[in-house]
This record gives structure tokens, C-alpha cells and sequence, in this order.
């Protein structure tokens, strides 16, 4: 069966996340600096089956489009033009941050590794498609 991935695109770092053959667990997959994207996705799909990716949208509380709105945009289209046979699926990235960092108070980290901001950027990214796949089995 083939895979989801999930990207939590920033304007430095994306966390990426994938889940099992079986599409039940979402698990981080890594950090990568934002510029390189493509050519690891490039490279990643020639070696895995991939269904459908995931893109984080970002939102203010009120619903209205944050202000990185516009950088994900861009990077959507950039996506969707490499790689056009792979469906887009935008979903909810409010508050993955927050329960990214909760997360490692939560497992234990001690402070300095929870300041490990590519370590909450793929926690942001896992926590994004496990959304999505309780939702999908719900």
C-alpha cells in the first residue's frame, strides 16, 4: 500500500512526516532546510510509493490566512507544478506547534534538546498526519 507524507513548510526549516506501508502511524521522517525540498521529495519518490501529501495551511484564530500564507503558497504551486500526479490535500496546521513542544515536555526531553527546533518542526508534521489519519479512520 502506498504511503502519505505530510510537510510542515517554514521559511527555513520543513519537517516531514510519513506514514506506514499499512497508512496507520504517522512518523517523523525529518527536518530539512526549506530550499532543498523539491530535490528531496524528488529523490524520496523515486524510492517510496507516495499517494498523497499533506501541506500544512497556516491560520489565524479567526480562520483568516496567517502571514506565511503567502511563502506556502508558493511552495504549493512549486509543488504541484514538479510534481503534478501527486494529489495536495491543504489541512489545519493551528496550533501543531504548540502541541509539538507539549509533546517533548510531555516525553521527557530535558530544555535544551526541546530547543531543537527542527525536532518541533517534525513533531509538527507527525502530529498533522496522524490528525488526519484518525480523522479518515473516524
Amino acid at each position: 500500500m502506498p504511503r502519505i507524507l505530510a510537510v510542515d513548510y517554514g521559511q527555513k526549516r520543513t519537517g516531514i512526516a510519513v506514514t506506514d506501508e499499512l497508512q496507520i502511524i504517522a512518523s517523523g521522517l525529518t527536518t530539512i532546510t526549506s530550499e532543498t525540498v523539491i530535490s528531496f521529495l524528488r529523490d524520496y519518490f523515486a524510492k517510496e510509493n507516495v499517494i498523497k501529501v499533506l501541506i500544512g495551511e497556516p491560520k489565524q484564530m479567526n480562520g483568516e490566512p496567517s502571514q506565511s500564507s503567502e511563502i506556502i503558497e508558493a511552495f504549493v504551486k512549486k509543488f504541484e507544478k514538479e510534481f503534478p500526479s501527486i494529489p495536495v490535500l491543504r489541512v489545519d496546521e493551528r496550533f501543531t506547534s504548540k502541541m509539538a513542544f507539549q509533546t517533548m515536555i510531555d516525553s521527557g526531553l530535558k530544555k535544551k534538546q526541546r530547543q531543537n527546533k527542527a525536532l518541533l518542526d517534525e513533531i509538527s508534521a507527525t502530529i498533522m498526519l496522524q490528525d488526519y489519519l484518525t480523522r479518515k479512520m473516524i
